[in-house]
């Protein structure tokens, strides 16, 4: 059997999912996450996640399959993906890649840094440190002890400040010094067939918007509340997800329900948008789609004329 591997990338709201839906019923596909806030378990409203019809017409893997109190990455994402995507080949079928995170996609399919697993205990530690101290008390420790590697990252972005300082305490080199490394791709036996997507901005702005109302009508404030009951620190990448801090801050008398609404409409069309530049500068895609996936049959006349 060839080692086929089809890639979906694009901004959030812009049909991505329904795509691989489609594509999983002509390929008989088994769909695979690529989107950093699906991963997690208790939030599949906000995360926008694949419904349980979504799950009846195809089979998928890694979504919703972490704790919320897992701060993951692309790193480990990358290890749980390659996985999945053998297990996939083993069983005959053609894994689809779906997400809109850039960088999971990138990782995937043009390889990554060897940088070594962190230590457990180190993680831990470092965990605890932001608890009590904050992020920029750590980025200063950064600063302090790799200072290669606190240039390469912004200093109120956690994850990268903390990755970098993981790596760090756990290896004695600077990440600075892992990217210098060569690139190791992680399925070289792939043979990768990519797509994206790329609409109209003010298609995908439109689609945001009620996407975000159609998440408050199926009930995302009830789910931000049950969130908030595990009482996670804010700086998780499932308290960060888009809606949730802005939910968070109704549900505590902050804002009104309007506010609430305004800002996570905008929050997520502002990051539409840097993924629409992403996608469109950095992805190079086999065959793009100019507009929203809404089951467009001549589309999928059209991959199937390329795909091999």
């Amino acid at each position: 059997m060839p080692k086929n591997v089809i890639i979906i990338g694009g901004p959030t709201a812009s049909g991505k999912s329904g795509l691989a839906l489609d594509l999983a019923t002509e390929f008989d596909g088994v769909i695979i996450n690529a989107d950093a806030s699906q991963v997690y378990k208790g939030i599949p409203i906000i995360s926008a996640a694949p419904s349980a019809a979504d799950k009846a017409r195809a089979e998928h893997k890694l979504y919703e399959y972490l704790e919320p109190s897992v701060n993951g990455n692309v790193f480990n994402w990358l290890n749980d993906a390659v996985v999945a995507v053998k297990e996939v080949w083993q069983s005959r079928k053609t894994p689809i890649v779906v997400g809109g995170s850039g960088l999971y996609l990138e990782n995937l399919v043009k390889g990554t840094t060897p940088i070594p697993e962190v230590k457990p205990e180190i993680r831990e530690q470092v965990s605890t440190f932001i608890e009590k101290h904050g992020i920029q008390s750590l980025y200063e420790h950064l600063l302090s002890a790799d200072s290669a590697g606190a240039s390469l990252v912004n200093p109120n972005d956690t994850t990268r400040v903390r990755r970098a300082y993981e790596i760090f305490l756990s290896s004695g080199h600077s990440i600075a010094d892992w990217y210098k490394q060569p690139m190791v791709q992680k399925l070289p036996e792939a043979d990768f067939f990519s797509i994206n997507i790329l609409p109209p901005k003010a298609d995908l702005d439109q689609r945001c918007d009620v996407r975000f109302e159609q998440m408050l009508s199926a009930g995302a404030v009830e789910e931000v509340k049950k969130l908030m009951e595990l009482n996670l620190s804010p700086d998780l990448p499932s308290m960060r997800a888009k809606g949730v801090p802005e939910l968070i801050s109704f549900i505590k008398n902050v804002i009104s329900l309007d506010e609430a609404i305004e800002l996570s409409q905008l929050h997520t069309r502002q990051y539409a948008k840097r993924q629409l530049t992403w996608f469109r500068n950095k992805f190079n895609a086999d065959i793009t789609l100019s507009s929203c996936y809404i089951g467009q049959k001549d589309f999928i006349n059209d991959v199937k004329k390329i795909y091999k």
